[in-house]
């Protein structure tokens, strides 16, 4: 298996190195260990450019960050900038830098908010969290009495038919003080600083613990705002790393905190010096397109999942009360249909509301929500897969373009837009790849038929010089494109039926995860289409750019 190109190595870094650290001791404010005094000489700690980086970048030397690999003839480029194949920087923002100032240590990071640079003396400056995080995180134990209350309804009942007012008043006099103290105690141990090289985050009211974010690791960064969380003015900060499996998030900031402290932590993922960072602020954007409203309601109405969940909660209740007349079992089924009918009706419709794409030197920015708002970021160079969906009702008008990336868990870019439109923003994110048309997918032999009555029509493959594209689905169809660059191993699958049709299927594995499959593919062209795959992927990883999301 080819290494996977997703996973290269930015500003230096080893591949091996993890997205997020974490320790169950709590580490020193003094910096990271190993660290001497500093031997340089006045002419290191200057700040100079380096001699091949773009005019009017500001780079300096961290002791932090490992020095990048580069050709012999070229000196050690800068910390501050972002590396590039063959000791080139680059600067992606494209916004102008300040001048180089001395060097501070690395430890000495930029404010969070953006507004003023850090204050003299070195030291690691950590902040807390907005005040009202503890009203948060008090709910707590109270989340663990409904819990059990909910586990054990029958239980629960006894209990509360045994307590007089005079326990309830006793319970609650206590219960209410406990959860602010918890809150206020995961408040006030919480803290966060910004080095330069990473992001610390220190929890624990116990058992302490240290996540080291490295900052050239950094995905994404949402800034998501609940209904509450809006209406007391804050917004909650998540980070897609590399290498993790979940996001790691401060909750809760100041909303223009949180919006400050995610342009400075771009900036410096980006290679901006830390003495800069602060005041590049958020790179601009340049919408693209809106989904209005009223559009958004019709095509959930014509999306054949609304309407079967729908009669489901409704058929599949009233059936059981017939034959049971028990009504626990009613509705301990009724409640999981309904809550799913929601869900795929009302609730994409709430959390897709006025859902706005902008272009910017970061990505594409997503912005959406009809009570809780959300801001994300699409990297369009970890994008590993693109899916263009059609529902029955929606053929010939509408598509939705749903995504794998490597590192997030971003899945929607559109849900729902005209063909063109949608075609027009998959090429932002696959610069250089227009999507197949119906004749353009060559169909399975008619011997497909056997494995697959009536479906097999729906099943499609085309190859060009950009990506792998592979359709399936007769009802709901399902395009997905994946670049040539983006896969990681190739695959060839034939059971014994298949293998007496001289049948296969050809699974593509993408970075993120996820196989796209080539389904009831002729014997001899699948085996054709695995070695000329191979080939395709390997040149496509030579040839591909480096996966700078900020480039």
């Amino acid at each position: 298996m080819a290494p996977d190109p997703t996973e290269r190595s930015t500003a230096g870094t080893a591949n091996t190195t993890p997205g997020t650290t974490r320790t169950d001791r709590d580490t020193t404010d003094a910096g990271t260990a190993g660290h001497g005094p500093d031997t340089s000489s006045p002419a290191d700690r200057t700040g100079t450019p380096h001699e091949n980086a773009p005019h009017g970048t500001g780079g300096r030397k961290g002791p932090g960050r490992a020095p990048a690999a580069v050709p012999d003839s070229a000196e050690e480029p800068p910390a501050g900038t972002a590396a590039t194949e063959g000791g080139a920087t680059e600067r992606p923002h494209g916004a102008p830098v300040a001048g180089p100032g001395p060097a501070r240590p690395a430890e000495d990071a930029a404010p969070a908010t953006g507004a003023a640079a850090p204050p003299p003396g070195g030291e690691l400056v950590e902040r807390r969290l907005h005040p009202v995080t503890p009203l948060r995180r008090a709910w707590a134990p109270v989340a663990v009495l409904v819990g059990w209350a909910v586990h054990d309804p029958d239980q629960a009942q006894r209990q509360l038919t045994r307590l007089t007012t005079t326990h309830l008043l006793i319970g609650l006099a206590v219960l209410i003080p406990a959860a602010a103290l918890y809150g206020f105690l995961t408040w006030w141990f919480t803290h966060y600083a910004v080095t330069d090289t990473e992001l610390r985050i220190r929890t624990g009211l116990l058992f302490r613990r240290t996540a080291h974010i490295r900052l050239e690791r950094i995905q994404a960064i949402d800034v998501t705002q609940p209904l509450l969380a809006r209406v007391a003015g804050v917004a909650k900060l998540k980070l897609d790393v590399i290498g993790t499996g979940k996001k790691d998030e401060l909750a809760f900031l100041g909303a223009g905190e949180a919006r400050a402290l995610r342009a400075e932590l771009l900036a410096r993922a980006a290679g901006f010096a830390p003495e800069t960072a602060h005041e590049v602020g958020e790179a601009p954007a340049r919408q693209l397109l809106r989904v209005p409203p009223g559009v958004l309601a019709v095509s959930l109405l014509l999306t054949g999942a609304t309407w079967g969940t729908l009669i489901a909660a409704a058929v599949v209740p009233t059936l059981l009360w017939l034959a049971t007349h028990n009504l626990w079992t009613v509705l301990a089924t009724a409640l999981p249909l309904v809550g799913a009918a929601g869900a795929s009706s009302a609730g994409r419709f709430v959390g897709e509301y006025d859902w706005t794409v902008a272009e910017s030197p970061d990505g594409l920015r997503i912005d959406h929500g009809l009570l809780d708002r959300a801001h994300e970021t699409v990297p369009p160079g970890r994008v590993q897969t693109v899916r263009l969906v059609e529902p029955l009702l929606w053929r010939r008008r509408w598509v939705r373009v749903e995504l794998d990336v490597a590192g997030s868990s971003n899945s929607v870019l559109l849900p729902v837009a005209p063909r063109e439109i949608a075609e027009s923003v998959v090429a932002r994110v696959l610069p250089g790849v227009s999507v197949p048309t119906g004749p353009e997918l060559s169909r399975p032999p008619r011997r497909a038929a056997r494995c697959r009555p009536l479906w097999w029509r729906g099943h499609g493959l085309a190859v060009t010089d950009a990506v792998f594209a592979a359709r399936y689905g007769l009802l709901r169809r399902s395009l997905a494109l994946v670049p040539h660059a983006k896969v990681q191993s190739v695959r060839l699958a034939q059971g014994p039926w298949r293998r007496a049709l001289r049948l296969a299927d050809v699974h593509v594995d993408t970075g993120a995860n996820k196989t796209v499959t080539a389904r009831l593919r002729d014997a001899d062209e699948a085996a054709e289409l695995l070695r000329a795959q191979a080939e395709r992927s390997r040149t496509g990883r030579r040839d591909a750019p480096p996966d700078r999301w900020m480039a």
